[in-house]
């Protein structure tokens, strides 16, 4: 199973490497292209127009190997005269934002939202001793926000597993700018709700999506964390997935999107 998950990493080298074309070859491009959306005129119209300025893929010191750095995308179709909604995406242990901005770059292009992918400053999340990632996060949500116009009102912060645990142990601090969480398959425990914030909780968007075979965090721990929160007072959106074990839903991406936009559950 190690080497499965280690072998998955080559999807998002190959999708780095292939992104270039999609500005030239209209295939490429689709293949970019939430499928839902592949038919939409409009879309197809912007995607195919020449880049804006300051936008498609971005990378600051986030090379392979490296820890603390961010990868960030900006729609090639941006433009600064409207706030646009940001997803900011934590990488699961041991992984790397690099290669996690792929799990939602797709959506990212096909619904319009401006997409960071930071890089843990250890080997993965601050989920125990000293916190360096919670004070780096604001760092690059701070640099995001002074050069594109960021929608205040719909700052997405999601994550995978250990990304998606730090989702909660950061997002929950009563100071965190984040409006929205959407943690996927992460653990949580209750004292974290005890000891959390009550006005920070109180009516606070959290979207879980967890997998009804996954092997690490059990299903049980999921629905457990869906009722700790609600009763704290937290706004929970609850979604099961029956065949899914411990790995990432990108088909859950746009759900979520349409979430953070205000749509329906």
């Amino acid at each position: 199973m190690i080497a499965v998950f280690r072998a998955l990493r080559y999807a998002a080298r190959a999708q780095e490497a292939l992104y270039p074309l999609a500005a030239k070859l209209p295939p490429v491009s689709s293949f970019f292209v939430d499928p839902a959306l592949r038919d939409d005129t409009d879309l197809l119209t912007r995607l195919a127009a020449p880049a804006n300025e300051s936008t498609g893929i971005i990378h600051d010191h986030n090379e392979a190997g490296s820890r603390g750095g961010f990868s960030l995308y900006i729609p090639e179709y941006y433009t600064p005269d409207r706030a646009w909604p940001l997803v900011m995406a934590l990488h699961g242990g041991s992984g790397n934002g690099r290669g996690f901005l792929w799990s939602w770059l797709r959506e990212a292009r096909s619904h319009g939202a401006i997409l960071v992918a930071p890089t843990a400053t250890g080997s993965t999340w601050a989920l125990m001793g000293n916190d360096t990632d919670t004070a780096n996060l604001a760092r690059i949500l701070d640099f995001v926000r002074s050069r594109w116009n960021v929608d205040a009102a719909k700052l997405l912060l999601t994550g995978m597993s250990d990304g998606g645990t730090f989702s909660y142990v950061t997002g929950l601090e009563p100071a965190s700018p984040f409006t929205h969480l959407a943690p996927v398959a992460a653990t949580f425990h209750p004292l974290m709700a005890e000891t959390a914030d009550a006005e920070r909780l109180r009516g606070l968007p959290i979207h879980i999506v967890h997998g009804a075979l996954d092997w690490m965090f059990p299903v049980q721990t999921a629905r457990q964390t869906r009722d700790v929160l609600t009763a704290a007072g937290a706004d929970v959106t609850y979604r099961e997935i029956g065949n899914l074990s411990h790995c990432y839903p990108s088909e859950m991406n746009a759900p979520i999107l349409h979430w953070l936009s205000g749509g329906d559950r």
